[in-house]
């Protein structure tokens, strides 16, 4: 048994790999489509969600895990250790976090002997991955609890992600676009570039979408420079896009560390297919 075992969620866009490697939980929020409920990563893979969702957008949307699906999910970790940390997507764009802090109360009483903190990512997507992934690496090597915090809260300080997408037609679903904007937006060809860091920040538009790729790295060069980061590409059904932007991301970056993953579904639903990003971690 581990000092400490870290659970995240399925926003964090972590590769099989890593979740194997360092035992990270991963709990899955859940994608309905035509009335029927999967969870993120287990009942369904990204690439079969993005097919349903291109059937039939209006019939796709997506929930929060439930009180007892956290409590599952501390439960199964808590065999493996008694101090837990689990690293949520931002709360300020999903229920997630409030979620999880009440299934806690529920383990007080079910499982008293386990120690569980929470840690608002105040991201999502790799970025959010990223600091989940450090806390593991420092549990892996026999860190305490408050040690794995400490790393967690570190990594949170320095991570970011713009995401790109092809179309704005669906991004209403966010809530912070008005549906008749996206669907001008979508008529005229616009496209978007998003920062996701603490919210979700409009960052430029353009219609070029290459001029959108010069556009991302113009704005993580700035932030980075030439040190060495973590970097992971993302799609939204777009692999061959995707493995073309991770070629050009090794060359343009320093990376130490260079991922291909997918977008997840819960947070593609609002940007559509096609959609592209890059999530960081300066050194």
């Amino acid at each position: 048994m581990g000092n400490v075992s870290v659970i995240t969620d399925s926003v964090s866009c972590l590769t099989p790999e890593i979740i194997q490697r360092y035992h990270i939980g991963i709990v899955p929020l859940s994608i309905i489509s035509h009335g029927k409920a999967y969870r993120d990563g287990v009942d369904i893979t990204p690439t079969q969600a993005y097919e349903l969702f291109s059937e039939n957008p209006d019939a796709f949307s997506t929930s929060a895990p439930s009180p007892s699906e956290f409590l599952n999910a501390y439960k199964e970790a808590g065999k493996l250790s008694h101090n837990i940390l689990y690293i949520s997507v931002s709360a300020a764009i999903s229920s997630t976090h409030e979620t999880a802090i009440l299934a806690r109360e529920y383990a007080k009483r079910e499982i008293p002997f386990v120690s569980i903190e929470i840690l608002d990512s105040e991201s999502a997507t790799t970025s959010e991955g990223f600091i989940a992934y450090a806390a593991a690496k420092a549990a892996d090597a026999g860190a305490t609890l408050e040690e794995v915090v400490r790393t967690a809260h570190e990594t949170k300080n320095k991570v970011d992600s713009y995401v790109l997408l092809d179309t704005v037609k669906h991004v209403y679903r966010s809530g912070r676009v008005p549906k008749m904007a996206a669907q001008a937006g979508s008529f005229f060809n616009i496209r978007a570039l998003f920062e996701v860091r603490a919210k979700i920040h409009l960052s430029a538009v353009f219609r070029n979408h290459e001029r959108g790729l010069d556009i991302m790295f113009e704005k993580i060069k700035k932030q980075v420079g030439d040190k060495p980061v973590h970097a992971a590409v993302m799609h939204a059904y777009a692999q061959e896009a995707a493995i073309k932007l991770k070629e050009r991301t090794a060359k343009e970056l320093n990376c130490k560390e260079l991922w291909l993953t997918e977008f997840s579904p819960i947070m593609g639903y609002a940007c559509g297919t096609g959609t592209l990003g890059i999530a960081f971690c300066p050194i």
